[in-house]
């Protein structure tokens, strides 16, 4: 893996990894500086603007945790600048990790193993990139076709939009969480304190007008479950 991985860690892989991570990071700035300019158009004021930013960047500290510990297996695997540029564009540590795996397996090597041949490393790469190609495809052809099928359907029902976004919300976080759930006892208990310590939290923030801890509510309850998975490593 030794000259794998400086090839993987050459100039040129993070010459591209630095210039995808500055094009997400730039359309960042720009989604925020139309979130901000049509604030007034949805009827938002100035402090719920800031607000719903400060609440989406609580909520992404939680997550976060979560990557960052995958990441460091992927780094001394495909090296720093490949997870660079795939967890810039896809955020996904799961998926890509998934992906290596299954590129590594079509050449016929275990990822990580001695002697990993550069031609794996390119099969690698390809069954990543290929494999977040499809949905780029999908958002650029059926975005706006979907925004007119919404923009229809608010007119007939409103509610009926507000359920979906609702329903999709809910089967995506239960996807993600009930995937971690059935790993062990230990994730699934880690699971259930986190949902919980968010209901306990968003029905108090409710009782006692607390606007402050309905923002901090996720982080707070992403944080008591990551403690009480690893705690519970020591007792089970």
């Amino acid at each position: 893996m030794g000259d794998i991985l400086e090839i993987a860690n050459s100039t040129v892989f993070w010459v591209f990894a630095f210039i995808i991570v500055a094009i997400v990071a730039l359309q960042a700035l720009i989604f925020l500086w139309i979130a901000k300019r049509s604030a007034g158009e949805a009827g938002m004021s100035p402090v719920e603007v800031k607000t719903a930013i400060r609440s989406g960047f609580i909520s992404s500290i939680g997550p976060s945790f979560g990557i960052a510990i995958v990441l460091i297996s992927l780094i001394a695997l495909i090296g720093s600048p490949i997870t660079l540029m795939r967890i810039g564009i896809i955020g996904s540590a799961a998926t890509e990790s998934s992906a290596a795996s299954i590129g590594a397996s079509a050449f016929g090597v275990e990822l990580g193993a001695d002697g990993f041949p550069i031609e794996a490393l390119a099969a690698v790469m390809w069954t990543m990139f290929l494999g977040g190609t499809g949905w780029l495809i999908f958002t650029m052809v059926f975005t706006k076709s979907m925004g007119k099928t919404q923009q229809k359907i608010q007119k007939h029902n409103p509610k009926i939009m507000a359920g979906v976004a609702l329903a999709a919300m809910l089967g995506a976080f239960a996807y993600l969480a009930s995937q971690q759930m059935i790993n062990s006892l230990n994730h699934t208990i880690a699971g259930v304190v986190s949902v919980a310590a968010m209901i306990i939290m968003m029905k108090y923030a409710d009782q006692r007008n607390l606007s402050w801890l309905k923002e901090w509510a996720l982080g707070f309850a992403l944080l008591i479950g990551m403690t009480t998975g690893y705690l519970t490593t020591f007792i089970l």
